[in-house]
């Protein structure tokens, strides 16, 4: 598996669980009161970086298999 394609699922993997984390920070400070924690925008981040992985990926197998 070449690193592109393996870099794929870990970086859509870090991403949903850094979302999650900050939904589960905005719950916690939501109910105790406090004030929220600026929303950063990490799934758009995530995207970009797996569209961008991809783009490499069939670059990668485009250039390495052509004759």
């Amino acid at each position: 598996m070449c690193m592109f394609c393996a870099a794929i699922p870990i970086a859509a993997t870090t991403g949903i669980t850094l979302n999650g984390k900050q939904i589960e920070a905005k719950k916690k400070a939501e109910s105790a009161g406090a004030e929220k924690p600026i929303p950063k925008p990490i799934m758009q981040i995530t995207a970009g970086a797996v569209i961008v992985l991809m783009i490499g990926s069939v670059t990668y197998h485009t250039l390495t298999y052509l004759p």
